[in-house]
């Protein structure tokens, strides 16, 4: 489960291996005992983002006009699709 610092507390890292997950999220530059995690994998979040970014640029989304909840998720199939095959 890769995090943004802002939810590296101990309880909201306890609750992501509780569940199952191996948290990915820098420690605070405070911390006086900090922990390693995967740099690489960490710097991968920014791709996520930069997607959620881009998929709000469909306004169908971002307002939400689809009703039935099918309808909704097809078309983020479908801008998702229409990502994948944008040019780079």
């Amino acid at each position: 489960m890769i995090m943004d610092r802002a939810y590296e507390g101990e309880n909201t890292r306890q609750l992501a291996l509780d569940l199952g997950f191996t948290p990915v999220v820098p420690p605070k530059r405070g911390r006086l005992h900090p922990w390693s995690f995967d740099r690489m994998l960490y710097r991968r979040r920014n791709e996520i983002e930069r997607l959620f970014r881009r998929l709000k640029g469909f306004r169908r989304i971002f307002s939400r006009f689809d009703k039935l909840d099918v309808m909704f998720t097809a078309f983020i199939h479908f801008a998702l699709i229409t990502e994948a095959l944008r040019p780079a």
